[in-house]
């Protein structure tokens, strides 16, 4: 009996000392977990932070560029050297608004490389106005008036928006 007391005695301490090293590993895996919760909140945190920073850039974007419009349908070579000169004498003839003073541009290209085929759709130009009002006067011409004649080509005056909003106003078009 002595032996079996002693035997069971020894298989007691054993255990023991197995559910000790099951306790530490609880306890460690316990301190990961909190540590990796911790983490997740982190993380979620500057997620929201991430969201947020994308919606204030693509706002100071379009910010930035309302006073762009984009002109689309024009043949390429069409305005020769000088695409300010062009869009000024053009625009007010073609959409029939007269802009007091007359159109002043800072800046207006062609947008893309050039097309060396000519049966290729012609690049856009996109063109930024000094003056707010007259952007604002030709984009409602545009909407008011749709896609404009000149010289038998269809030419359509946009708003220039950033990539995210204009993917934004596309998820709309479903609907």
């Amino acid at each position: 009996m002595d032996a079996s007391i002693s035997s069971l005695t020894l298989e007691t301490k054993s255990m023991r000392s197995e559910i000790a090293g099951f306790q530490s590993r609880v306890t460690g895996l316990e301190h990961l977990v909190e540590t990796l919760e911790s983490h997740l909140t982190t993380a979620q945190d500057r997620d929201q932070d991430l969201l947020y920073l994308r919606s204030k850039i693509t706002d100071l974007e379009d910010r930035s560029r309302r006073d762009n419009i984009q002109l689309f349908g024009f043949p390429e070579i069409e305005e020769g050297t000088d695409v300010q000169a062009f869009l000024g004498s053009v625009l007010p003839k073609m959409t029939l608004l007269t802009f007091d003073p007359p159109l002043e541009f800072q800046l207006a290209h062609r947008v893309g490389p050039k097309c060396l085929d000519r049966a290729s759709r012609p690049r856009s130009i996109i063109a930024c106005l000094l003056q707010h009002g007259q952007a604002q006067q030709l984009l409602q011409a545009a909407r008011t008036h749709g896609p404009f004649r000149m010289d038998g080509y269809a030419i359509r005056i946009m708003a220039d928006y950033s990539k995210n909003s204009n993917e934004r106003q596309k998820a709309f078009l479903a609907l």
